[in-house]
């Protein structure tokens, strides 16, 4: 939104570059932010809870339910409210600043271990999951304002800014975290609240400087009640909602999977069922087999850069051979890293660090089919739905992300005990194998086939000649 508007204003009103790098400035204040805070509390709560994945677990599960059930709100928020408003109490210190220190504060009281604090340990962190809903839901609502698909230039920028602060943020924490948990909080603390104003400010610029955001925004039709008396019964309004809300729900839902492009997108909500992406449970699960916060920083640096490197390669592999065929190659290559690595880790029971290692490099080789599958699933899904359905399809895709992800937090809460990791393992392995035979089913059903077969050898000359030259070879064999 804030980038289309500052893309389409012209240079005789206003220097678009000024205003794109104000933009900037927040968008990278705020991400940056995100970014560390979200690793961060993976630390953080490592540190406090030794020994189990349980904490983590129900974090992050909180902060998954809440995008789920509440992301649809948000939405209509930025829709319907104030531009200025909503842009302020996404990244301002309305909300999510406050959040971020108010959580930072959380873990340090956790942190310190005061025997006073024991008896409301797990009070604090109620507390704390329930302020990990709130900063994922502004998180998102940052998102959606900053990035608009008309906006290429921008859109662009701003995703190579996502980029940095995904690969570079986790690792500041963590070397900070090396010296000591308590001044990594505090660091954390500190720079979210030193970028604030900077942020505030620079955004309040952008919406000043450009008319259009400005403008006033006009409720749908179909927000508004059916009737007059509607207007005076908020039972019947709230049911009129409701109605509405699941009726059209089924409807994209029942699209969604009669869609020619189901499979390659429900493949690729699959692969969030995972434990294996350097996120809070694996990240935990290392630091229990003796990995420290700096090996573990540096293994996930490792793993985006071979993500980053899965952007080179997926495009050149679909421009030689193809989108379809570049995606399946691709999965078979996540399922081939992710095999090896999990075969290591069984191999070395009583040897974690060996292990653990084992299962760290499959994963990082894995993010380059990870990726690059993900790529081509996107291109397919932009080409092949409608331009007047793609809002809905990706809902639904978000929807079934959302739900995957969830899983692979359930999945951490029944095996809590980091001795007990294999499993989730092991499941995340079975989910990827499953999203691969989804795409293969899809791939036969594009191209009649799934192994293609080179022409050099499908020439009917070529086959007829090595059939013969196979049969006079078992025929001599048979003499001899």
């Amino acid at each position: 939104m804030l980038a289309h508007a500052a893309q389409s204003s012209t240079p005789s009103e206003r220097p678009p570059s000024k205003l794109a790098r104000r933009l900037y400035i927040s968008h990278f204040l705020s991400t940056w932010n995100s970014r560390v805070f979200e690793f961060g509390a993976v630390l953080y709560l490592a540190s406090i809870y030794p020994g189990t994945l349980l904490p983590m677990s129900v974090y992050a599960l909180s902060r998954g339910v809440a995008a789920i059930l509440l992301a649809p709100a948000v939405g209509n928020y930025i829709d319907t409210g104030n531009r200025l408003q909503v842009v302020r109490v996404s990244i301002g210190p309305v909300l999510q600043r406050i959040v971020v220190a108010a959580s930072c504060v959380i873990f340090y009281l956790l942190a310190i271990g005061q025997p006073i604090l024991s008896e409301i340990d797990n009070t604090l962190l109620v507390a704390l999951a329930l302020l990990a809903c709130v900063e994922k839901l502004s998180s998102i609502m940052n998102l959606s304002l900053c990035i608009d698909s008309s906006s290429h230039a921008m859109n662009a920028q701003m995703r190579r800014i996502d980029l940095i602060c995904k690969l570079v943020g986790p690792l500041a924490i963590d070397l900070v975290d090396g010296v000591s948990t308590k001044i990594a909080i505090l660091f954390n603390l500190g720079m979210n609240i030193c970028s604030v104003v900077v942020e505030y400010f620079s955004i309040a610029r952008v919406y000043y400087e450009v008319p259009e955001l400005q403008q006033p925004k006009t409720k749908a039709a179909l927000d508004k009640p059916s009737t007059e008396s509607d207007q005076h019964n908020g039972v019947a309004r709230l049911w009129h909602y409701c109605h509405r809300i699941t009726h059209k729900a089924l409807g994209d839902f029942t699209s969604y999977f009669r869609h020619p492009v189901f499979l390659p997108s429900f493949s690729g909500a699959f692969l969030y069922l995972t434990v294996l992406s350097f996120a809070g449970q694996m990240v935990t699960w290392l630091l229990s087999t003796g990995y420290d916060s700096t090996q573990v920083g540096i293994a996930r640096t490792l793993a985006v850069t071979f993500e980053v490197l899965a952007t080179w390669i997926a495009p050149w592999l679909m421009g030689r051979i193809g989108t379809t065929r570049a995606g399946l190659w691709l999965a078979n290559w996540q399922i081939a890293s992710l095999v090896a690595g999990i075969s290591i880790f069984w191999m070395f029971p009583n040897q974690p660090l060996i292990s653990a290692s084992g299962l760290v490099g499959g994963t990082i080789l894995s993010r380059v089919g990870l990726r690059g599958f993900d790529l081509c699933v996107q291109i397919l899904v932009q080409e092949g739905v409608e331009a007047e359905n793609r809002g809905n399809f990706s809902s639904i895709e978000a929807a079934w992300q959302n739900a995957f992800e969830i899983g692979s937090y359930i999945s951490t809460i029944v095996f809590s005990r980091p001795d007990q990791f294999g499993w989730p393992a092991l499941i995340s392995i079975i989910a990827v194998g499953i999203a691969g035979i989804l795409y293969t089913v899809f791939a036969r059903m594009q191209r009649g086939h799934s192994i293609h077969v080179p022409k050099w050898i499908a020439a009917p000359g070529i086959l007829k000649q090595t059939r013969e030259r196979c049969l006079e070879r078992i025929s001599s064999a048979s003499n001899i």
